[in-house]
Parts: C-alpha cells; sequence; structure tokens
C-alpha cells in the first residue's frame, strides 16, 4: 500500500486460531471514501489471518471518518470467526460502530462509549454536498439497524441517543445492551485528541483534563534521555 504510514490498524496472528486487531487513535479518513486502495489492503491483512476461529478487536478511539468505520464493521461482521471487542478506553463516534460487530463487548468498568448521528467533513459543489447528504443518511439507518440489532432497543431509542451526542459509561452500555460484559478498571487513558472538544458538544470535563504524571516520572525520563545521549557521544567519540 502507497499509504503505509497512514495506517491506523494493526493486525497480529496470535496463533493459528486466533487473531488481533487493535485499533487505537483516529480512524483515518485519508482514502476510504471513494478510494478502493485501503479498504482493500485492510481486508487483506485481516485474510492474511488465515482460518482463525476468534478475532479479537481492541478499541481506544474517538472516533474518525464514517465511510471508513462503516467498511471495517462491515467487514468485521461479516467474518466467520468469533468476533470479541475489548473497548479499553473510549469507542466514540464512529469507533463505536465498530465495537458493534462485537460477538462479545467487554468493557473495563472506567471505559467509555459516545454515540452521535454521523457526519464528516467535505469539500464540493452542491451536487457534492447532495451527494454527500444522502450518503450520511444512508449510514445513519444502516448505523440505527447496527446499534438495534445489538442492543435490541427501538429505533426511536436509538435515535434518540444519537440525537442528542451520548455518552456511555461502561455501566450505562451494559444496561442498554451494547456492552456484555464488564471487566475492572484499567490504566488506559481514553483516547481524546484536543481537535475533538471543538467538534464534540458533551465531552465530559474529566476526558479533557490531561493524563498526570506519576511524581517524578517526567525527570526520571529526562534524566534517562540524556544518559542515553551521553553514552552516544562518548561511543562516537571512541569511534
Amino acid at each position: 500500500m502507497g499509504n503505509k504510514a497512514k495506517k491506523f490498524w494493526n493486525f497480529k496472528a496470535m496463533d493459528d486460531k486466533t487473531g488481533e486487531l487493535t485499533l487505537y487513535g483516529e480512524i483515518s479518513d485519508v482514502t476510504w471514501w471513494g478510494d478502493e486502495i485501503t479498504p482493500k489492503q485492510f481486508k487483506e491483512d485481516l485474510d492474511a489471518l488465515g482460518d482463525i476461529d476468534t478475532l479479537n478487536v481492541y478499541i481506544n478511539s474517538p472516533g474518525g471518518d464514517v465511510f471508513a468505520g462503516q467498511t471495517i464493521y462491515s467487514m468485521l461482521k461479516r467474518h466467520k470467526a468469533q468476533v470479541n471487542v475489548y473497548i479499553d478506553g473510549l469507542a466514540a463516534s464512529i469507533a463505536s460502530l465498530i465495537a458493534m460487530a462485537g460477538d462479545k463487548v467487554i468493557m473495563p468498568e472506567n471505559a467509555m462509549m459516545m454515540i452521535h448521528n454521523p457526519w464528516t467533513w467535505g469539500a464540493g459543489n452542491a451536487n457534492d454536498f447532495r451527494k454527500l447528504a444522502d450518503d450520511l443518511d444512508k449510514i445513519r439507518d444502516s448505523m440505527i439497524v447496527a446499534y438495534k440489532n445489538k442492543s435490541g432497543l427501538s429505533d426511536d431509542e436509538i435515535k434518540d441517543i444519537m440525537d442528542a451526542e451520548t455518552w456511555l459509561s461502561a455501566k450505562d452500555c451494559l444496561d442498554k445492551g451494547f456492552a456484555d460484559e464488564i471487566e475492572e478498571a484499567k490504566e488506559v487513558a481514553a483516547c481524546v485528541d484536543e481537535k475533538y472538544f471543538g467538534r464534540y458538544k458533551n465531552v465530559p470535563e474529566n476526558l479533557k483534563e490531561p493524563p498526570k504524571e506519576p511524581p517524578g516520572q517526567a525527570k526520571e525520563v529526562r534524566d534517562s534521555e540524556k544518559e542515553l545521549r551521553k553514552r552516544k557521544i562518548l561511543l562516537e567519540l571512541e569511534l
């Protein structure tokens, strides 16, 4: 793939029957809309895992491109393996749709999910925007089906959740059927870039706080880096 630097996913074969997919960070919007190269590469990476029985998917994402997310959801949903989704920190926006592909969705008690209506950035003339609006309407309808199939909630309940840009705790997700199991809390910071604070209306205040460094850790890291640089310089002088 010519865009390897822009890959936002990572597949790994754990053994002959178990694969792993990690989706950490933003779901990229670089080449998925109107371009077959990137989704083809994603499918090739998925197929390269072979005849697996279990696919474990790890998500910590603030969302991203709706077309990419829709395609990933469809590929995972069609896969014959048991798909276990682990929401390590956050599954927001289109990342929450990807999570719905899980036969089983597991969340630590401090993880979150955010569900809202699909939107995307676009450029072009009026005809382009009309087509984009039609595409987003179709994706919204398919998203409602995905959330409904997983949760058992009604269309109207799903629409209300999407319209309100709803941030859900692990317990909320379990109660509403978006998750199947709650684990003990994990020390994984929810992945939310500051640029999303202006896009999303109801970001919880605790997610806006930068992660705190343990006392002395930053200094220890700086001291370690200085020592490594010092050793490198001495080695170069010897050479």
